[in-house]
């Protein structure tokens, strides 16, 4: 059974109410565990059995078997502490700095535009950072009738707290090295993004010279502050999820649950989903989108480059670019042996493999094709 704790609970509304899985029994059909007894999602807390869950989903049965994938090692208890960073919704645990928007923009520029966009304006399969409507936010599901518009998943329409937006930059960004990134320097990179997104600080707007230090910061109030809900704040909070979440009242039509050989009338409907800020909107075609020539002409392996690793590669800041003589000279120097087993295996800040399941012999492809280019 999951249990929430303070340090989770803040943002656990988002979580649920993405609604990934929106059907559940209602409280006077469920049968057994109580609601505290009962898990996180307001359903029962079923077992394994006979290699399914909840007698539909099957098991994977390897999956106590793995005993991992031998990449990288256990981390020194130096760099568990480093890492142990808890900024709570209530701003508990938020250390000192101070930071710009200016200064915030350049680091921006530096670490994450490749995948966030201009302005947090959205990149290649990475998350939009900024827009959305700022007013109606009071609910996630509004009336579809009213023409008001529910958030979008960005930082000044959706979040409910600030605080969160520093813990997630100092502990998960740059995606590549995270936890490399100063207080001061998320400090920056907070104000920039609390700028763009037209965020308040102190009743007062940013101006790119604006210090942002930790008292400033704890007067932000999010625009979608009270968008979320139950509270899930204190220690009813995982309670209070439960109650609203047993309820299909809450988020559907109907109050009977159907998963499948549903009848007419079984199926629980979300009245109304959240626009995740794509503009324009997903395409319903099915059509393959017709394949782009990279700039490596017809190489299989410039293509593989373009769509795996010119996230980071691209980037000279980040990882040696394909072209750059200067930076590739005294790697080429190693042997590519040496950078086989670097690209296979990871080195220093880059993962094994840069984070992809390609086959071994397409990354030794790739690595081929980086250092032709940099001779």
């Amino acid at each position: 059974m999951l249990k929430l704790n303070r340090k989770t609970v803040s943002v656990f509304a988002a979580v649920a109410l993405a609604f990934t899985a929106p059907a559940f029994a209602a409280e006077k059909e469920v049968k057994g565990p109580s609601f505290k007894e009962r898990a996180v999602d307001g359903a029962v807390d079923y077992k394994v059995k006979n290699g399914t869950y909840a007698g539909v989903y099957k098991v994977n049965p390897q999956r106590d078997k793995v005993k991992g994938f031998g990449y990288g090692r256990t981390p020194t208890a130096n760099e568990i502490k480093a890492g142990d960073i808890d900024v709570r919704y209530d701003w508990q645990g938020l250390p000192d700095g101070k930071g710009t928007p200016a200064k915030g923009d350049e680091l921006y520029a530096k670490h994450c535009i490749m995948c966030h966009g201009d302005f947090g304006a959205g990149g290649k399969g990475y998350p939009v950072l900024s827009g959305g409507e700022k007013s109606s936010l009071k609910n996630q599901l509004l009336d579809p009738e009213s023409g008001d518009e529910p958030p979008h998943r960005s930082i000044g329409s959706y979040w409910p707290y600030a605080s969160t937006l520093w813990w997630y930059v100092k502990t998960a960004m740059p995606f590549p090295h995270p936890m490399s990134l100063t207080n001061d320097e998320v400090y920056s990179i907070v104000a920039y993004l609390l700028s763009v997104n037209e965020v308040q600080v102190g009743g007062e707007d940013l101006d790119d010279d604006t210090v942002l230090d930790k008292k400033k910061l704890m007067t932000v109030v999010m625009p979608n502050v009270d968008g979320f809900y139950p509270d899930v704040n204190g220690k009813d909070g995982s309670l209070n999820m439960k109650k609203f979440l047993s309820d299909p009242k809450n988020y559907g039509t109907q109050t009977v649950r159907c998963m499948k050989n549903c009848k007419p009338g079984e199926v629980v409907h979300i009245k109304n989903s959240l626009d995740d800020g794509i503009i324009p909107p997903v395409s319903e075609k099915r059509d393959l989108p017709k394949e782009k020539k990279s700039s490596g002409g017809d190489n299989k392996y410039a293509k593989l480059f373009e769509n795996n690793c010119n996230s980071c590669h691209g980037n000279k800041a980040i990882a040696p670019v394909p072209g750059d003589k200067e930076a590739w000279a005294p790697r080429i120097k190693q042997g590519k042996e040496t950078l086989y087993t670097h690209a296979l295996k990871g080195f220093q800040g880059m993962p094994p493999k840069g984070g992809t399941s390609l086959p071994d012999a397409d990354i030794k492809g790739i690595v081929d094709y980086m250092v032709e280019k940099s001779k």
